[in-house]
């Protein structure tokens, strides 16, 4: 596997015909190849049940537009892609102190421009629960992060211990 300057993953006929005697179950569906030509029209051909390959091509822009545009574009249900994360989580305090804390980190968040990695969280999150996925409790700054915690991606409470936020978010 091979990966261009913005990370994304493709490798060649050969490198895939290696992959899949490692993993003959390999999903090739998604699977980025820079001369997919002749497996295609191989299915084409013998009308094969199989998956075509993605042609992969270099793109030429800037990690900056790349992030951005895949930011766009995250993959999750409608409901989740129009949820006002910033009440949703708002309405998750019980207390004042909560309150003050949640509406510190939105500031954080939107400055960032973070708001639709947090509704793609709660979309995650929502799922691996409906689907009884375990995680971890938390790793690392991001349990310094009172917002994550009520979203579920870690268990660690960081007002309880009092962590701050800048600690995650610099």
């Amino acid at each position: 596997m091979n990966y261009d300057q913005l990370g994304v993953a493709y490798t060649s006929s050969d490198e895939l015909c290696e992959l899949l005697y490692q993993n003959p179950n390999l999903d090739l569906s998604r699977v980025l190849v820079t001369d997919p030509n002749t497996y295609n029209s191989a299915v084409k051909h013998f009308y094969a049940d199989l998956p075509v390959l993605i042609r992969y091509l270099a793109q030429d822009i800037t990690r900056e537009q790349f992030d951005n545009q895949n930011q766009n574009s995250w993959s999750m249900p409608e409901e989740y892609q129009t949820l006002d994360i910033a009440q949703w989580l708002l309405d998750q305090c019980s207390t004042q102190e909560e309150l003050q804390r949640v509406g510190q980190e939105l500031l954080l968040y939107q400055e960032r421009d973070l708001f639709p990695l947090l509704r793609q969280l709660k979309y995650v999150i929502d799922t691996w629960r409906a689907n009884n996925v375990v995680w971890g409790v938390g790793r690392g700054s991001s349990v310094a992060s009172y917002v994550l915690y009520l979203l579920g991606v870690h268990r660690i409470n960081s007002m309880y211990y009092d962590l701050d936020i800048e600690e995650f978010l610099r």
